[in-house]
């Protein structure tokens, strides 16, 4: 019976593909297995932090061009400010302009009142020294 199981043991060994002929094997096959798995988790924190440094960068260039635009903006806005005072300059300038205009030609429907008046007066003296 102590063959058979023997024999059961090494072929489950085998199945599982270690094969462990003392325990100071099995430690070390497990130290072999845990500095893999921390190998692998190293490479993995590599990774990570890589992926942590390009994100840092790409935010701190992201800011970087919001910083350029708000920038940007700003002399827009300044720009837009002054331009609005200049029309506002003009506008005014313009109203100004156009009611000298008006007047002007109220002035000048007077001026023409008058004339007519004037030349009526004209035609009727005109008349009257004919007549005399």
């Amino acid at each position: 019976l102590q063959k058979e199981l023997l024999k059961y043991k090494q072929e489950a060994r085998n199945l599982q593909g270690i094969k462990i002929c003392s325990p100071q094997d099995a430690l070390q096959h497990r130290l072999l297995q845990q500095d893999a798995a921390v190998l692998q988790l190293k490479q993995e924190l590599l990774r990570a932090n890589m992926d942590k440094e390009e994100l840092h960068n790409q935010n701190v260039d992201l800011q970087r061009k919001v910083e350029e635009r708000n920038r940007l903006l700003a002399e827009y806005k300044k720009e837009l400010c002054q331009k609005d005072r200049h029309l506002q300059q003009h506008q005014s300038k313009l109203d100004e302009m156009l009611r000298q205009l008006s007047e002007a030609s109220y002035q000048q429907v007077d001026l023409e009142r008058e004339l007519e008046h004037k030349e009526a007066l004209l035609a009727h003296c005109m008349k009257r020294e004919a007549e005399e």
